[in-house]
């Protein structure tokens, strides 16, 4: 299942509109991949979620993981992000 997505245009700026229930993707970098991966399962706990490696860089210091998640709402979605970006093992959320 995916996100539905309906475009408006109001006075020359757009708002993409979703539609919920929808899965998500997170794009999560981080240091260390497996501290990471529990991360990501710790956050998204309870939630039927797909957790895969992404890359990392030429140097091997950050790794990229990919959280896929279903979602409820965007407070959800929301704070899931949130979520992420406050935890320590987590460096920047896409």
């Amino acid at each position: 299942m995916g996100c539905d997505t309906v475009m408006e245009n109001k006075d020359n700026m757009s708002k993409v509109q979703i539609q919920y229930p929808c899965r998500w993707l997170y794009k999560v970098i981080g240091f260390d991949p497996e501290r990471l991966h529990q991360a990501l399962l710790h956050i998204a706990s309870g939630d039927s979620c797909d957790i895969s490696s992404s890359s990392s860089s030429r140097t091997g210091k950050y790794h990229c993981l990919n959280l896929e998640v279903t979602v409820q709402s965007e407070a959800e979605r929301n704070s899931i992000y949130e979520a992420l970006k406050a935890h320590s093992q987590v460096k920047l959320v896409l």
